[in-house]
């Protein structure tokens, strides 16, 4: 009589055991950094890092909306984009939180927000203001 499980699948492998500690998982070491491939969407840079640090230090979904915010100027060349709910689904933002998001950027003096009722907000990049930068 076979079994249909092989003993040898069971068995553990040189660096696992059973002393409560679990092993590292190897890395993989690489020369370069991940790219994206053919046709794949990605952030266009290079985005300055006092201005990614300024929103990542807001509350909420802040640096969700700004990856939203450079995305879509990425797409549309341009440093004004109108704010489209289909962008804001691809980084799991609804609009309220949307909104939300815009007003901290706005009030940090990272973008300006023309806002029409019933209409996508247009947001325009601005530059990290100037004397309100950190000394660390």
């Amino acid at each position: 009589m076979s079994f249909p499980i092989d003993p040898k699948q069971l068995q553990l492998g040189e660096r696992q055991h059973f002393s409560g500690s679990s092993p590292r998982p190897r890395v993989q070491q690489r020369g370069k950094l991940p790219r994206h491939k053919q046709g794949e969407h990605f952030v266009k840079g290079p985005i300055p890092l006092d201005w990614l640090s300024r929103a990542a230090a807001l509350p909420g979904k802040s640096i969700h909306m700004a990856l939203v915010i450079w995305y879509a100027a990425g797409l549309t060349k341009s440093g004004t984009v109108a704010i489209s709910r289909k962008w804001l689904a691809l980084f799991g933002m609804n609009r309220y939180s949307a909104y939300r998001a815009l007003t901290a950027l706005e009030k940090q003096g990272l973008i300006s927000v023309q806002r029409h009722r019933g209409r996508k907000p247009i947001v325009t990049l601005l530059d990290v203001p100037a004397g309100s930068q950190d000394s660390s």
